[in-house]
């Protein structure tokens, strides 16, 4: 077994599910991808191996077409710090997502990831919570057919002035 950055782990095993999904997408709508250069999929299993300190058995069954950017997307937005969002913001902000996926290896390294990240347990459970209060209110919503013009003059308008 290799010594792995948890936050990093979670983040891309997440982000290979998504881009799995999105590939699959991609050949649906008759996409050409373009060729994998061994250089690039050789850099990015490099590189992978260096910021995790080894490469999980599934990154080899992602597509060797995807890896490269798959990798550098993630690299760019969830591993940096040069973003808008914090660290234990992103884990949370994941964990919600999985939740209403449901995904269960995502919401493990997630929970994972937040923990790491500083998040406490009233933390992870309050963005949990706000997930199902979301899914929720969207089913009533789109369920019962709402006016979405009367919805955001009611909730972002008149009513919210009110206040």
């Amino acid at each position: 077994m290799f010594a792995y950055h948890a936050p990093a782990f979670a983040s891309f095993r997440r982000t290979m599910t998504v881009l799995a999904g999105a590939a699959a997408c991609s050949a649906t709508l008759a996409l050409t991808p373009m060729p994998a250069h061994a250089d690039d999929y050789d850099a990015a299993i490099q590189d992978i191996q260096k910021t995790m300190g080894g490469v999980p058995s599934f990154i080899r069954q992602f597509p060797k077409a995807g890896l490269p950017g798959a990798w550098s997307e993630l690299k760019s937005i969830e591993f940096s710090d040069k973003t808008a969002l914090p660290p234990k913001t992103k884990a949370l902000i994941s964990l919600a997502v999985a939740a209403q996926i449901p995904c269960s290896y995502c919401i493990w390294a997630d929970t994972q990831s937040a923990r790491q990240a500083g998040a406490t347990d009233e933390e992870i459970q309050e963005a949990v919570a706000l997930a199902a209060l979301t899914r929720h209110w969207s089913t009533v919503l789109n369920g019962m057919q709402v006016d979405f013009e009367t919805f955001k003059k009611e909730v972002g308008g008149e009513m919210s002035a009110a206040k």
